[in-house]
């Protein structure tokens, strides 16, 4: 299913994130990018149950 390994995806990138926010500053390069890619993978899970609601 679709949504579950997006589900997946977003708890590895979450756990990689925090991680990450605890060894660099919040505005590093690297945190930014991984707080990008989370917002990326909970914007095409919220848009796949949009979708389901909507069928």
């Amino acid at each position: 299913m679709l949504e579950q390994s997006l589900l997946r995806e977003i708890e590895d990138k979450r756990e990689e994130l925090n991680n990450i926010a605890w060894k660099k500053p919040l505005l590093s390069e690297e945190v930014v990018t991984l707080s990008k890619e989370l917002d990326q993978l909970l914007n095409r899970y919220d848009h796949s149950i949009q979708s389901k609601k909507a069928q």
